[in-house]
């Protein structure tokens, strides 16, 4: 009952923002009875879709669940540009008239153009989306580092969100280029996956044929925690992949000892309080001479602990870099950082924006990525 209640909160919620658009778009668009009443189902329907959309992972299976799922998370990128370029549009109206501006013709102009303009980000987001993420080379300088270990690389994917639209060619696409990088070693930062095991395992298979010399390592992310960690953690072994659970691997080069360690994700303590996230416990017992020490973790607010447990570098994920405007005004609440290498005191992170997507098909502003790290010594 308490499901249904959330359910129907939802969608009374979803039904009054829909109507805040109808209020303030249709009357100024000027295009009769007829079209009032046309756009007004169209939002009726978006309501509708978008509550959909936001159950798309546990949407029971049937003939056209799949079809409804797109629906759904289609529908959800276009309210959410709709609804924040309504907004900026009514903060416009606001100045101009306070300033003696903005007469019935503006009004009208910038009416119609919200529908416009939230239909073509959207639609350039689709295709930012939905083709396969860029390589990004990152240099991250290590000081003292061996000359065996120079050029070593990680090749990061992350928050790829296996679910209702990414299926098993879009993951199998990404394992061929991650592979064509020939990396010494890959890392997977969380958030694979939108659904269970016995949903999703067909099309996580391609992860299989991961290869490096050193090994294709994996860390939960909240995701795998909403979707059933532990059953995704026995899959993943059972696919090869190493996963990291507040433990890590030593890799040699020569003499050169290096350490991948890697975390369960930041909150995964709210869901198994065994698995409760620890950097320093990541790092017990490696070696005290390595020559570099690396934390793969899921969210960057890991960061301070990887910092106080004595690591060089972290690989996170989580962020999306924000995915679409203007998602990316608000990480920065949460998150120390929102993409790219940044530095916190002796602590190189580098958070990857994602090689996947959340949700809406749809990125604008922050592109997709395969994250290819090389250490390098740094310049004295």
């Amino acid at each position: 009952m308490s499901r249904r209640r959330s359910g129907l909160s939802l969608l009374i919620i979803l039904a009054v923002l829909h109507a805040y658009l109808a209020l303030r778009l249709l009357p100024a668009m000027e295009i009769g009875v007829a079209g009032m009443a046309a756009g007004a189902a169209l939002l009726a329907l978006s309501a509708v879709l978008v509550r959909i959309g936001l159950v798309a992972p546990t949407l029971r299976r049937s003939r056209w669940s799949e079809q409804m799922g797109w629906a759904g998370v289609l529908a959800m990128g276009l309210f959410s540009s709709l609804f924040v370029l309504t907004l900026l549009r009514d903060g416009l109206l606001v100045v101009l008239h306070l300033a003696g501006a903005g007469g019935p013709a503006f009004v009208r102009a910038s009416a119609l153009a919200v529908p416009l303009l939230a239909l073509a980000v959207t639609g350039i987001g689709f295709v930012n989306a939905r083709r396969v993420a860029r390589v990004v080379r990152v240099d991250v300088p290590i000081a003292g580092l061996p000359h065996a270990l120079h050029g070593y690389a990680i090749a990061q994917i992350s928050d790829i969100h296996v679910g209702p639209t990414i299926r098993r060619p879009y993951l199998n696409a990404i394992v061929t280029k991650v592979n064509a990088l020939k990396p010494d070693a890959i890392a997977v930062t969380g958030d694979l996956v939108d659904g269970s095991v016995q949903r999703l395992a067909l099309h996580t298979e391609p992860l299989a044929r991961l290869a490096a010399p050193d090994g294709t390592f994996f860390v939960t992310g909240n995701h795998e925690y909403y979707s059933g960690a532990e059953p995704w953690i026995a899959e993943l072994r059972r696919l090869g992949l190493r996963v990291l659970m507040n433990e890590h691997v030593i890799r040699r080069r020569g003499d050169a000892a290096l350490v991948i360690a890697g975390v369960t994700d930041y909150t995964a303590h709210l869901f198994h309080p065994e698995h409760r996230s620890d950097p320093r416990r990541a790092l017990s017992g490696a070696p005290v001479d390595a020559a570099v020490r690396i934390l793969l973790a899921h969210q960057p607010r890991s960061a301070p602990a990887a910092a106080d447990a004595g690591f060089d570098l972290q690989l996170s994920g989580h962020t999306h870099g924000g995915q679409f405007f203007p998602w990316n005004l608000f990480v920065p609440l949460q998150q120390p950082f929102v993409a790219g290498l940044n530095r916190l005191r002796s602590l190189w992170v580098y958070t990857s924006r994602g090689t996947g997507y959340w949700g809406p098909p749809k990125r604008f502003g922050a592109p997709s990525e395969i994250t290819l790290v090389r250490l390098v010594p740094a310049m004295t």
